[in-house]
């Protein structure tokens, strides 16, 4: 494919790319009932229960977005998808005017938004609400305003960097990974250049700016310990090797066809000195990425990015009927493969036959909560009223928790504690309880308490999704030591 000269700017595709940003939205709410709760919306249902600055393993703004969900559309898995579903639209529309401001005439502007629009992670991100999900928009608002201060020739509008400021420092308290766009966009300039925009002052007070928005979550940080990178460090060694193994090759998977845009955007970028820096940045991301052993998804931004400069040259290009055929049959070819993969449109009985769980991990986690919390009722029922007031519900992850929690009036449950991540900071049981239901397979923990009788086995009605399914119930009595000396014990972090 060969680079159209950049020309002036055309104007926005408005209609077009709205349409498919439209089509998307209600693509993303019709399913949002399929399947039920992830274990991570249940876990931020919980942590927006209790709002903070800051929690151990995650920055306050996904909880914070589930507790305004909660308060405007009720207390139901529709609510926390209305925003993700919205999230993944504006992305589509951003990243349509990143391909503008790249020079993309309107034809491009539509094939980015399409393109984004059927890959697995749009819909994955956009189907729940994933730490994930809100990182689309932030970091495609951020590089739209990054290209604006930069301009197609190096001539933009400096002030846009007090944008671009603004987007990073909110970015922060969703995850600190904003970061690797910025350490890779100062490398690429400081490579490649444009050397210039490093003396414009917009490009600094931008930078004070994101430093003062992000202020508090680094006080957060620093006060507590950095326990975010406590918890790279725990994701390193829980999943670290695989990560790295895998990460190549989802970069390919990650878009579909959009990741063969997203080399042509690579390849053209390149050729053009103004943002010949994008191309160092975006190894450099992930270099960093795959060193601290984090997943392939947290350079996706960049990937999106990438594929909306490839849609610059691919759609002048696609000047013959056998051009454009290939662009669309590859476009078809990702829907295809991706609808079924990112959205529960199957049975969940096809998980069974297809490896969809083990290509996204989100789907089997988002099946059997509900049950699993209705037989935790079932051996809470067993207990007599007397003892219910020294009962509790240990919960061995998040996970857990949160089905607890979320169903825990409507089905009378105990109160729930956990020693997993931020929930092991949250509480811990008081020194009455005797009695605890647990489900877990971990001898270690059932060693803290005198006895332990199985009670049940977990199992979702389904089928063996749920990491959850097979674990024993367990009604265990008379901890061995007081909870203040046990406590420390069952912490863990992953």
């Amino acid at each position: 494919m060969i680079d159209a000269p950049v020309t002036a700017r055309s104007s926005f595709a408005s209609v077009p790319v709205n349409l498919v940003a439209a089509a998307l939205f209600a693509t993303l709410m019709a399913v949002s009932t399929r399947y039920g709760y992830h274990r991570d919306e249940l876990y931020f249902r919980l942590l927006g229960e209790q709002p903070a600055t800051g929690y151990f393993d995650t920055p306050p703004l996904t909880p914070m977005v589930a507790k305004l969900s909660i308060a405007l559309f009720g207390d139901n898995v529709v609510a926390l998808r209305v925003v993700p579903a919205l999230a993944v639209a504006v992305t589509v529309v951003l990243l349509a005017l990143v391909c503008r401001e790249l020079g993309g005439t309107r034809g491009a502007q539509v094939l980015t938004s399409v393109s984004i629009a059927v890959s697995s992670m749009a819909l994955i991100a956009g189907h729940m609400l994933l730490t994930l999900t809100l990182d689309l928009p932030l970091w495609a608002a951020a590089i739209l305003f990054m290209c604006k201060a930069i301009g197609t020739d190096g001539t933009g509008d400096g002030r846009w960097w007090l944008a671009f400021g603004a987007v990073v420092g909110v970015a922060t308290y969703n995850r600190q990974l904003i970061a690797l766009l910025v350490f890779g966009i100062a490398v690429g300039i400081l490579v490649a250049g444009p050397r210039s925009v490093l003396s414009s002052k917009w490009l600094w007070l931008g930078a004070l700016l994101a430093l003062v928005i992000a202020l508090p979550n680094l006080l957060y940080q620093s006060a507590n310990d950095w326990p975010q990178a406590q918890m790279a460090s725990a994701l390193d060694l829980d999943d670290g090797e695989e990560n790295r193994i895998m990460f190549g090759p989802l970069q390919f998977g990650l878009l579909g066809f959009g990741s063969v845009l997203a080399v042509v955007g690579l390849v053209s970028l390149w050729r053009r000195r103004t943002f010949r820096f994008f191309v160092i940045a975006y190894p450099v991301a992930c270099a960093a990425t795959v060193y601290s052993g984090g997943r392939a998804d947290y350079v996706v931004g960049f990937l999106m990015a990438l594929c909306a400069a490839g849609c610059v040259p691919t759609a002048t290009w696609m000047t013959t009927i056998v051009r454009r055929t290939v662009v669309v049959l590859g476009l078809v070819a990702t829907a295809v493969v991706s609808v079924p993969l990112g959205l529960p449109v199957l049975p969940v009985s096809a998980l069974d036959d297809l490896p969809i769980g083990e290509l996204n991990e989100t789907a089997p986690e988002s099946i059997g909560w509900k049950r699993f919390a209705e037989q935790i009722g079932d051996v809470a029922s067993t207990i007599s009223a007397p003892d219910r007031v020294s009962t509790i519900v240990l919960a061995e992850n998040y996970g857990q928790a949160g089905a607890v929690d979320r169903w825990s009036d409507e089905l009378d449950l105990p109160p729930v504690y956990s020693g997993h991540n931020e929930l092991w900071w949250r509480a811990s049981p008081e020194e009455h309880i005797t009695t605890v239901i647990i489900a877990t397979d971990s001898a270690r923990v059932q060693r803290l308490f005198h006895t332990c009788e199985r009670r049940a086995t977990v199992d979702d009605g389904v089928g063996s999704w749920n990491e959850e399914q097979g674990k024993p119930i367990l009604l265990c009595h008379g901890p061995v030591r007081t909870w203040a000396e046990l406590w420390p014990e069952l912490r863990h972090y992953s």
